[in-house]
């Protein structure tokens, strides 16, 4: 028996029993005549020690262990002298009869332990090392409870499991696609799905009504902290629903998976508008953790002979309280040159300190009056002490350079705190938006969500204009500023969904060839339909209070798309080349 006992469940209940570890050496500490050796496993760490008076050749063959040796162990349990109130296990200890050496271990090439002294990469090349770390293994497990919460939530409403394919036809909407050459077909190709968005719409069509999967997506786009080539998505459809029915089934599964992985009750999630949402706070996705949202100015600030404000689209600023003695003139430089950065690219900051002393300055201080400042103040509601921070210029650009900067003030004044979360749904996004430089349409979720019903017929009929104002049965779930989850109600009539597609620049005979499976299959009665789908990788993040997903994925790849620990993407074989009747040479030609 290689073990009664994992390396996390011994109490003092256990105290003189004989018990049998097995495990990682983590630790070795020797002490003249006694050797204190730390055993882990994914269930903890349990305190091992061998006597030099008890045995002393059992002692010797312990000190000479390395780290990461796994062994086995026979001992008794005891309670322990110096308890270790940090430790499960810290109230006892196991006094060693028996050593077993089960394999030796090369010298890990980095610490073991909750901080490691190991870069990015180097975690990643030894990534089956870097799982031993309890940190990363609760992440693992948490995913793993995740995943199980979620089914069992979704299981309960009726939802049907169903996997869809991973080789299906490559389509030219969105990022893009992985593709995989066919040895049988040659010269074609599958591609990889980005989503399973057409097989869970025509699995509706097919009346399973309630569809769900944990499914792998793919997409070959430029990477960084909270975006992989491959992702898990929790995957969903539902038929005969309204939009709001799709939302109240998904904010239960979010409030359950809270409740049940973190015992968290999650309040009611409020619902804002697309427009309010950018008018307000600068994006689609805003963090409510903290209010200070936008006061727009230019009623009040425009037409007083300074030019940077007349000339501009936009006035707009935020109120951060109680900061006007904090920031010296000194410190608004650095936070002008930080927004001035190439990654912002603002061009100034306007200030305005209300201070405690009930002073009144501001960096335009010679173009206004203090009255013309206490009416800029009045609609900030701003109080003695509060400092007000004022951008300019076209609008769209001058909103999202405020949003930066309110989470940057967020962040200094500690407004984002752990533990904390504000999930809000964002709902009525524009149908399409239109690339100026491109002079075409995109879909602003995909070529398959519908028009609200009331735009219906202004999109069947109307012209260029109209189609910039058409809004979408479309929404995201937010959560602390992360977009968690998108989905919409779909298009489920052919005529409506091919007059998408003439919007989006598709040829009759385009739109048929990638996508008139999915238009044939609407005319053998499709039934209304809508979905979401959850960013499960990121989902974990942010209910964790981390950044970055790749702690949440047991074998990532890098910023390049890499894996460092099985080095790909590598190079195939000429044999395999041929087969595929892929020539790398021509193909460089």
């Amino acid at each position: 028996m290689y073990r009664t006992h994992n390396c996390g469940e011994l109490r003092m209940s256990h105290i003189d029993q004989e018990v049998t570890l097995s495990g990682w050496m983590a630790t070795s500490r020797d002490f003249g005549g006694m050797t204190f050796i730390d055993l882990r496993d994914r269930y903890g760490i349990t305190q091992l020690v061998f006597n030099m008076d008890d045995n002393a050749e059992l002692c010797e063959s312990a000190r000479k262990l390395g780290r990461e040796f796994v062994i086995r162990v026979v001992g008794k349990v005891r309670e322990r002298s110096n308890k270790n109130p940090n430790r499960a296990t810290g109230d006892i200890e196991i006094e060693i009869s028996q050593l077993e050496i089960l394999n030796a271990a090369k010298t890990p090439p980095f610490t073991i332990e909750e901080t490691t002294d190991g870069g990015d990469d180097l975690r990643m090349k030894y990534r089956y090392l870097d799982l031993r770390r309890k940190k990363v293994q609760d992440n693992i497990i948490f995913r793993s409870n995740l995943a199980i919460a979620s089914r069992k939530y979704l299981a309960e409403q009726q939802f049907v499991e169903v996997e869809t394919p991973f080789l299906i036809k490559s389509t030219p909407e969105g990022a893009r696609d992985f593709v995989v050459p066919s040895r049988m077909n040659p010269g074609q190709f599958y591609a990889l799905p980005q989503s399973p968005q057409t097989f869970k719409q025509i699995l509706m069509v097919s009346g399973l009504d309630k569809y769900f999967q944990i499914v792998k997506c793919f997409r070959d786009e430029d990477l960084r902290a909270d975006r992989q080539p491959e992702f898990t998505q929790i995957d969903c459809e539902m038929s005969f629903v309204t939009q709001d029915e799709i939302l109240n089934t998904f904010e239960g599964l979010t409030k359950s998976l809270f409740k049940t992985t973190l015992d968290i009750e999650l309040p009611d999630f409020p619902r804002m508008q697309y427009d309010d949402a950018l008018r307000l706070y600068g994006s689609d996705k805003p963090d409510l953790r903290f209010e200070m949202s936008f006061v727009e100015l230019n009623d009040v600030a425009q037409n007083k002979g300074f030019s940077v404000f007349d000339e501009a689209e936009l006035v707009v600023g935020i109120c951060a309280a109680q900061q006007a003695d904090a920031y010296s003139n000194k410190d608004i430089k650095k936070l002008t040159e930080w927004m001035q950065r190439p990654q912002i690219g603002a061009k100034g900051l306007v200030y305005v300190k209300f201070g405690s002393d009930g002073s009144i300055k501001s960096s335009v201080g010679k173009f206004f009056s203090e009255d013309d400042l206490k009416v800029w103040g009045a609609k900030f509601n701003a109080k003695p002490g509060d400092l007000l921070l004022i951008l300019s210029g076209e609008a769209e650009k001058t909103r999202k350079q405020l949003s930066d900067l309110r989470l940057e003030m967020g962040k200094r004044m500690g407004l984002m705190k752990a533990g904390d979360f504000k999930p809000l749904w964002v709902v009525d996004f524009p149908l399409l938006e239109w690339d100026e430089e491109a002079e075409r349409f995109h879909a602003m979720h995909h070529p398959f969500t519908s028009p609200k019903k009331e735009d219906v017929p202004r999109m069947l009929t109307g012209d260029h204009d109209t189609m910039k104002s058409l809004k979408a049965d479309a929404y995201d779930l937010v959560i602390n500023g992360a977009e968690i989850g998108g989905g919409s109600i779909r298009i489920h009539d052919r005529a409506l969904q091919s007059r998408n597609f003439d919007l989006l620049g598709f040829t009759k005979e385009e739109a048929e060839n990638q996508f008139g499976f999915l238009m044939g299959a609407f005319e053998y009665g499709a039934p209304p339909h809508g979905g979401i789908a959850f960013g499960f990788d990121r989902l974990c993040a942010v209910m964790n209070g981390q950044a970055s997903i790749r702690d949440f994925i047991a074998f990532p790849k890098n910023n390049q798309g890499k894996d460092m620990m099985i080095d790909a993407p590598s190079p195939i074989d000429q044999q395999q080349l041929n087969e595929l009747n892929i020539d790398l040479q021509k193909e460089k030609i």
